[in-house]
């Protein structure tokens, strides 16, 4: 596939994004994250991300590239991506270097916030970013089959998951979804009234969530405890703030 033509890198060289990253990658990884100011959630430009690009960058870079996309998204300065090509060239192969467990809320769309392409992440979404087992065979799947090198959880801000299980809501299916949050709310030391209706507990309990899954994951996932502990796999916790598009990662 030829070269789509771009004109407006920060140098305002009429590069393709593409062979500016090729040529960057050439040097280190480092620098592709570093003096050259690309960073994961722009390797897609007008191409997927190739397992070479992929398996060049460590645990570390892909987290800090993720956290150089939302620094864009909050900015609205996004990459341009060229989906058709991203699409295409990702037709036959993918190589994601992270997988993200995200809530369903609307609002929260990881590969806007983090500013990513076609191809460069997975992103699982369950109402409460729980880990139940089917999440974490989408996560050993993610990691042990495909090659992701990071685990990121999200949770956000004034999540009504999280709101229905502090107040006990009973629903179908669901019921027994915020069974798996509630082991949260005893976790969370909070001083202020202890319900739905106060958005910061609200909040306290939704980092403490997130918090919780990714012990889910290491207690309950021996593929993905052994990779952590190989160093081949980070688990890296995150809130997402609705007001004002701020993500912010914990360990």
């Amino acid at each position: 596939m030829s070269e789509i033509k771009h004109c407006c890198t920060e140098e305002g060289h009429s590069e393709s994004r593409r062979s500016v990253l090729k040529s960057a990658l050439g040097i280190t990884a480092a620098s592709v994250i570093g003096a050259v100011g690309l960073s994961l959630p722009t390797i897609s430009y007008a191409a997927s991300l190739s397992q070479e690009e992929r398996d060049k960058l460590t645990p570390d870079q892909i987290v800090n590239g993720l956290k150089e996309g939302n620094k864009r998204f909050i900015s609205g300065k996004m990459q341009q991506h060229d989906y058709l090509a991203q699409k295409q060239s990702s037709a036959d192969g993918q190589y994601p270097a992270a997988v993200i467990l995200s809530c369903i809320d609307s609002r929260a769309p990881a590969e806007i916030i983090f500013d990513t392409g076609i191809g460069e992440a997975f992103n699982a979404r369950i109402a409460g970013n729980v880990a139940n087992d089917d999440l974490l065979g989408s996560l050993e799947f993610a990691c042990a089959a495909a090659g992701a090198k990071v685990i990121l959880v999200m949770g956000h801000t004034a999540c009504g998951a999280v709101r229905g299980a502090i107040d006990g809501v009973e629903m179908g299916n669901l019921t027994g979804l915020l069974d798996r949050i509630k082991p949260a709310i005893e976790l969370t030391q909070f001083d202020g009234e202890k319900s739905g209706r106060n958005e910061k507990y609200v909040d306290a309990v939704a980092i403490s969530n997130v918090k919780n899954t990714m012990n889910d994951i290491r207690k309950n996932s021996e593929i993905i405890k052994k990779l952590e502990k190989e160093g081949k796999v980070k688990i890296v916790g995150s809130m997402y703030h609705l007001n004002g598009g701020k993500v912010e990662f914990f360990e």
